[in-house]
């Protein structure tokens, strides 16, 4: 069994969207509802770097911001200490929030909504020079998303209908296409949350509910299952000096009582698989 390591423990309620910053050797990571980004490196620990609202997710930009993605559609930039809002709100989603966000090869950014009582989640994209369309109309519940390491294909997750979608990627246009559901999970099994592609063009899907990461081939063959002490494994990405090491959210940190004593933090494990450097966003810059 792979040996896991609690780097951080800071009882976060919905512990998500981690990401490695390789200027920095540092990883952050946010706790959703209470819109907390928190920033770890080996030598420093944990910090605070920011809170209020909610994060749903977030970017590095290219010139050393944060664009952090909120409920009603709110969209800011953080940017040494100061927080610009460009968006404060979407009529379409001034009832929802986004959830999962994913920059791309060209500096856009890839940003998905909640389902907002019956209507399904969206997929926005919006371009570096403040385009903001929809790509998908019906994205249910938008969660882990990534690209295929030739960049001709964008994997999409849907945690309301417990899938993962390959779509063919234009990288000029940043348009998505031709759909083909290549995982399906049972929801006995938990719910897919977020993912991220391995150098190897393989998958690591976080199971909510589910106690695992679950590894898959980019057609959706099931490799094999990594188990963690809490249910609700909600995120995964690749860091460290050489992409090497893999760090898991566990979310739940308010119910220790239910959900175990590691629920709330941030983990870190050996896959035996490297990552990649996650694209940064351009939003704003020439």
């Amino acid at each position: 069994m792979a040996e896991i390591t609690t780097i951080a423990q800071e009882h976060c309620t919905t512990t998500e969207g981690p990401l490695w910053h390789s200027d920095e050797q540092a990883l952050y990571w946010v706790d959703i509802p209470a819109g907390r980004l928190y920033r770890w490196t080996a030598s420093g620990g944990t910090t605070l770097v920011r809170e209020g609202g909610v994060i749903g997710g977030y970017t590095f930009q290219a010139d050393g911001g944060i664009v952090l993605f909120g409920d009603r559609g709110r969209i800011s930039v953080l940017k040494d200490g100061r927080e610009t809002v460009i968006h404060d709100h979407l009529p379409e989603e001034r009832t929802s929030r986004f959830n999962d966000v994913i920059a791309d090869p060209e500096g856009r950014i890839f940003c998905g909504t909640m389902p907002d009582g019956d209507r399904p989640g969206r997929l926005w994209r919006l371009d570096p020079d403040g385009t903001l369309q929809v790509v998908l109309e019906d994205a249910g519940l938008s969660n882990g998303m990534g690209f295929t390491p030739d960049l001709t294909g964008f994997f999409h997750t849907d945690s309301a209908k417990g899938t993962i979608t390959r779509f063919t990627y234009d990288r000029a246009t940043g348009a998505i296409s031709d759909p083909q559901v290549i995982v399906r999970i049972p929801s006995d099994e938990g719910v897919p949350d977020g993912m991220a592609v391995a150098a190897d063009g393989t998958l690591w899907s976080g199971i909510w509910d589910g106690h695992v990461l679950r590894h898959f081939t980019a057609d959706g063959e099931e490799l094999g299952r990594v188990r963690f002490p809490a249910p609700k494994v909600s995120s995964i990405t690749f860091g460290g000096p050489a992409w090497a090491e893999a760090y898991v959210t566990l979310a739940g940190g308010d119910d220790p009582a239910t959900q175990g004593a590691a629920a709330g933090s941030v983990v870190r494990v050996d896959l035996g698989v490297t990552g990649r450097p996650p694209f940064r966003s351009r939003f704003g810059l020439a």
